[in-house]
């Protein structure tokens, strides 16, 4: 038995979710627990690809007990949507269950998050404009609509009577916009809450059993560590925490039951949206690395926005083994370094101002904006890695590689994506029953 989370090491987009499916192989639940429409998995399977927002990617494996926990806020519409599509494409959906008390996306949600957003103007944070953002801080002012509130019309009713007019002022006097109206948002979403009802549930219980019955549990985040809301580039965050601790909030569970946590990072860095980005390439390195890869460019699942792309930032990565308490490493898209001649790693960070060297994230936000990337350069290995299937495979480079990638963050490198098929991946060592990491504190020269 073993519960595992899943994290993103970077600033999400880490390819988590072929990350999750490899593991959801042997996962009796597969749990999301914090985010909401805003997040993009890409898993391609026999040649098919499968796009998931809020749905956990665990669902392509029949029988696996799939669960949207409370930490998430979900839009109802989006949520339908996505399922009347994967049931289309033959996906069963009898395993899958949604927390009675995550939080629901509303109308006005979406149109004060643009609003908003737009308002910003050279100040934009880079919000999907998804409507998270405003859901999670009703949820955080105690006046969110949950998921059960759809399923109680009376209640509902009482609520939006209560809500919309508040919204109303804001979108009227602040943004200029229309207001919303009460019977049409309870008519559409009380319809919603009668299609969502009977995957509707305390999921808290149902893992709190799985764990007694002593299921093997995944938990999956959505997002990045460095996207973190306390621990994130903050403001340029979500507005949850996607990090291994958020799991226990999200799913509702406690600390003691977590064997397990697994890091995902690319082999290099990217990001969507505004925020610092250290190691951000533009021109020709920067261009290449977001074209390469194919069907697994660099543009956003949810957004369709080009995401910017740089080399990969080890400083960064010694921050998220810090704060997740990382077991060991899955490491995503070798395979786009391929046709590279150099490679190079940020190892630590040099302030422009002041001259003072950084082999840590600096924790004033102020000072990250400040930051220069010191590197190390490698040798590319000029051949495809796309075919390996062990770590002997691949080139000798390509070793070295990440032999240093692990030796830096004294973290082992259990998993290697090669390509964005199922098959296209290369087991280091055993992700799930591996060795628990001893925390040692290293310094880095």
């Amino acid at each position: 038995m073993a519960n595992v989370i899943v994290v993103g090491a970077q600033f999400g987009d880490e390819g988590k979710a072929k990350v999750t499916d490899l593991l959801s192989r042997n996962a009796d639940v597969v749990v999301r627990y914090q985010g909401g429409s805003n997040a993009g998995h890409t898993v391609v399977v026999n040649g098919d690809t499968y796009k998931f927002h809020l749905i956990p990617s665990g669902i392509l494996y029949p029988g696996t007990l799939c669960i949207l926990g409370p930490g998430m806020v979900i839009d109802p519409k989006a949520f339908i949507t996505e399922l009347a599509a994967l049931k289309k494409r033959g996906l069963d959906d009898s395993q899958l269950k949604v927390s009675a008390t995550a939080h629901v996306t509303m109308p006005y949600h979406l149109a004060i998050d643009a609003a908003e957003e737009e308002a910003r103007g050279d100040k934009k944070i880079g919000t999907t404009k998804r409507g998270i953002g405003p859901t999670y801080a009703d949820k955080c002012d105690r006046t969110g609509i949950r998921i059960e509130d759809l399923l109680d019309p009376e209640a509902f009713r009482a609520k939006l009577e209560w809500l919309v007019p508040k919204k109303n002022i804001i979108l009227e006097r602040l943004y200029n916009l229309p207001p919303q109206d009460v019977e049409t948002i309870y008519r559409e979403y009380i319809e919603y809450g009668k299609q969502m009802a009977g995957y509707v549930a305390d999921t808290s219980a149902i893992i709190f059993n799985s764990v007694q019955e002593r299921k093997n549990i995944l938990f999956e985040g959505a997002q990045g560590t460095l996207l973190d809301l306390d621990h994130g580039s903050y403001p340029f965050v979500t507005s949850s925490s996607p990090s291994a601790g958020g799991a226990c909030v999200g799913a509702g569970v406690g600390p003691t039951i977590i064997d397990r946590v697994i890091g995902v990072s690319k082999a290099y860095q990217t990001r969507v949206g505004e925020g610092p980005f250290p190691t951000e390439q533009f021109g020709e390195v920067g261009e290449k690395l977001r074209q390469t890869g194919t069907p697994w460019a660099e543009v956003g699942v949810t957004t369709g926005r080009p995401r910017r792309c740089g080399w990969l930032d080890l400083v960064l990565g010694r921050y998220a083994v810090r704060i997740n308490g990382l077991d060991c490493l899955a490491v995503t898209k070798l395979d786009v370094l391929d046709e590279f001649d150099e490679i190079k790693v940020c190892v630590r960070y040099k302030d422009r101002r002041t001259g003072q060297v950084y082999e840590n994230l600096p924790s004033m936000a102020g000072a990250f904006w400040r930051m220069e990337p010191v590197y190390e350069s490698f040798p590319g290995w000029r051949q495809p890695t796309s075919d390996c299937r062990s770590y002997s495979d691949l080139p000798a480079p390509a070793q070295r590689y990440l032999n240093f990638i692990s030796e830096q963050l004294d973290v082992p490198v259990a998993i290697v994506s090669v390509g964005p098929k199922r098959d296209q991946t290369v087991v280091v060592e055993d992700p799930i029953h591996g060795p628990k990491r001893v925390l040692t504190v290293h310094h880095h020269k």
